[in-house]
């Protein structure tokens, strides 16, 4: 179970912080990623972190600007985004998938665990 959180309006320049929360986090390489989609377009990475290692993976149109992070003890992951752009406008998901392969974590088809989607609206 993932709940998501955070998200709204602001404008363009601004910054935002998504929040994620899993329920459980089991042993092994895990994996919590979020994911956008505008509307017509389909769904897209974001952003990724490894629960075990730590490491982070960011798509090229948001490296830079936004910044993903994880509290052990509150089993939770955060994506600040800043200096955010009118082409961020989108629902923005969280995802999550155990012993999953590196070269899979920017597909949304691979992973079996989604939270609930927030709007994210750049906008002046």
């Amino acid at each position: 179970q993932l709940q998501a959180s955070g998200g709204g309006l602001v404008q363009p320049g601004g910054s935002l912080r998504l929040s994620c929360a899993a329920s459980s986090i089991p042993s092994g390489r895990y994996v919590m990623s979020y994911f956008r989609q505008a509307p017509g377009k389909e769904r897209e990475f974001v952003s990724a972190v490894v629960w075990g290692g730590g490491s982070s993976l960011y798509s090229d149109s948001v490296k830079g600007r936004f910044a993903i992070s994880k509290d052990n003890a509150k089993k939770t992951v955060y994506l600040q985004m800043n200096r955010l752009k009118p082409e961020d406008t989108a629902v923005y998901y969280c995802a999550a998938q155990a012993r999953l392969i590196y070269s899979s974590i920017s597909n949304p088809g691979a992973y079996g665990h989604w939270g609930q989607g927030t709007q994210v609206t750049v906008s002046s």
